[in-house]
């Protein structure tokens, strides 16, 4: 059942250049699809870049817009905070609240909201990841995949206009990945997934950005993009086709 979470088409414009250290981060893009990969090795940048976008790191100099509305310009001074810019981000530690049940956890993610409103939209969530029986638990309750579906709840509940995936699945069993990213794919929802697991994403009818070392090397339709790469890639990730 699809969840009333659709939004239409929504195009994120990104120029950011970031140090760290020795590290060099310096992307430029552009999104023009619902489903957009950042996919490369450990060390590339893809996280460092997701704290940018997200608002929860500063970009030495840059620019993001998205949807038209400036979020960061480094030349005029535009910095627009975290909790304003209308962005879910979920990591592969679900970071909930350890003293709040589920049912609280994504209710505080639409604090906004009152009453019945609340309510609802809270039991929204909870059907379309399936976890009503997980509505009273504690996260200290919940496997590893629950945790991630309760996270995953609370980040779509605001209804966001971008969501952020920061390889959310990497640390769950091969069921209990392909059923949430299933549920994911439902979405009418512009979504950013970071992910070095070339066999994961395979099969997402995404775009691709390739990040290696800091750098967007290749952009374009995902199996477009990374076909002619495909074996040098799972050379370099230690990974097996499949």
């Amino acid at each position: 059942m699809r969840a009333s979470i659709t939004r239409s088409a929504r195009v994120l414009e990104v120029r950011v250049g970031h140090h760290l250290g020795r590290f060099a981060l310096a992307a430029e893009f552009s999104l023009l699809t619902p489903w957009t990969v950042i996919f490369g090795p450990s060390g590339a940048g893809k996280s460092t870049l997701l704290r940018i976008l997200a608002g929860l790191a500063v970009s030495d100099v840059g620019l993001i817009a998205l949807d038209g509305r400036v979020l960061v310009n480094s030349e005029r001074g535009i910095f627009v905070p975290a909790h304003r810019r209308s962005i879910g981000f979920v990591t592969q530690q679900a970071a909930l609240f350890p003293h709040l049940t589920a049912r609280e956890n994504i209710a505080f993610g639409v604090r906004e909201l009152k009453g019945e409103e609340r309510h609802r939209r809270v039991q929204e969530m909870l059907h379309f990841f399936g976890a009503e029986a997980l509505a009273d638990r504690k996260p200290a309750q919940l496997s590893g995949g629950e945790r991630q579906r309760i996270a995953l709840a609370r980040a779509l509940a605001p209804r966001p206009q971008l969501l952020l995936l920061d390889e959310p699945l990497a640390a769950l069993d091969d069921p209990s990945a392909e059923e949430i990213l299933s549920r994911l794919l439902t979405l009418d929802l512009r979504v950013v997934y970071v992910s070095h697991d070339l066999a994961e994403i395979w099969r997402i009818p995404a775009d691709v950005i390739l990040l290696e070392n800091g750098r967007v090397t290749a952009t374009g339709p995902l199996q477009q993009v990374l076909a002619p790469r495909r074996e040098l890639l799972l050379r370099q990730l230690g990974s097996s086709p499949h």
